[in-house]
């Protein structure tokens, strides 16, 4: 199934948006109020349980913005219905395209905004604002949001207990080292041309980029958590190529690669909230 934010949530889903607990501020909310600060906008879908609920802070693709990722069933639907709060941030405009908002990756261009900074602002205000679980966060995005989720994992580990990334990985040049070890789930579709696992040169508007070659991110991961060797298990049916490093000196690194193209697989999202409730149920 591929990404298409033109998808509606049923009638049921956005019922459950619309549930905001009765001391949650009012000045923004679901579905169409965003919450603003003064780096920029977030837009949140709220599960029929708030007080102390998990969240995902979801990083949409390059030209998207949160509202569309709250319209997107195949991304909210799951989220909100196993309890989880959804939180989308709007990225930057993108340099001579203020039409497309994009992620400050690093990627050798210099960004009007330190999306590092944002991302911690975001997340403290949902916090403070709807009272959700501070100690249960997962980082996921898509495409760029993919690609901003390992820089996030890279320089600021501590901002979740866990991240999952969808076909985005390190541009070049790629971080020499990182912040600290993660636990770090990434899916790639091996016919991926867009994003393609082994990385390509790009332009945009004149900008020349490299996106980085995927399994050089996983060394670099790799070395970071100390999984030395091969991975511990592996996984293969006819849709899905697991390979998971857990006996780490600290964090986990899980590679899935599925048979399709640039897209969420169907089902990932639920992959990926199994494999995050595994984590936060067996602790540090």
């Amino acid at each position: 199934m591929r990404f298409c934010c033109s998808v509606r949530l049923t009638a049921a889903i956005w019922t459950m948006l619309i549930c905001v607990s009765a001391g949650a501020a009012p000045s923004c909310g679901p579905p169409d109020l965003p919450c603003r600060l003064d780096q920029g906008a977030y837009h949140i879908a709220l599960p029929a349980a708030v007080t102390g609920a998990p969240a995902v802070l979801w990083l949409h693709g390059f030209g998207r913005s949160g509202k569309q990722v709250l319209a997107n069933a195949q991304v909210a639907g799951p989220i909100i219905a196993r309890g989880y709060a959804l939180i989308a941030p709007d990225g930057q405009p993108f340099t001579g395209d203020t039409g497309n908002f994009d992620w400050g990756v690093n990627d050798g261009h210099r960004w009007a905004r330190d999306d590092i900074a944002f991302m911690k602002a975001v997340l403290t205000d949902a916090m403070e604002r709807f009272g959700l679980d501070r100690s249960r966060v997962l980082v996921a995005g898509f495409s760029r949001g993919g690609s901003m989720v390992w820089d996030l994992a890279c320089r600021a580990p501590r901002i979740a207990a866990g991240f999952a990334a969808v076909s985005g990985a390190f541009w070049e040049p790629m971080f020499e080292t990182c912040a600290g070890p993660v636990h770090l789930l990434h899916t790639h579709g091996f016919s991926d041309r867009l994003v393609p696992l082994e990385g390509r040169q790009v332009t945009f508007h004149g900008i020349h980029f490299t996106q980085g070659n995927v399994y050089k991110g996983l060394e670099i991961w790799r070395r970071i958590n100390g999984c030395g060797g091969s991975a511990s298990r592996i996984e293969t049916t006819v849709s899905l190529w697991r390979k998971t490093w857990d006996r780490c000196d600290h964090g986990s690194l899980t590679l899935q690669l599925t048979p399709g193209g640039h897209a969420i697989p169907a089902g990932s999202v639920d992959g990926a909230l199994d494999w995050f409730e595994a984590l936060t149920t067996a602790g540090p």
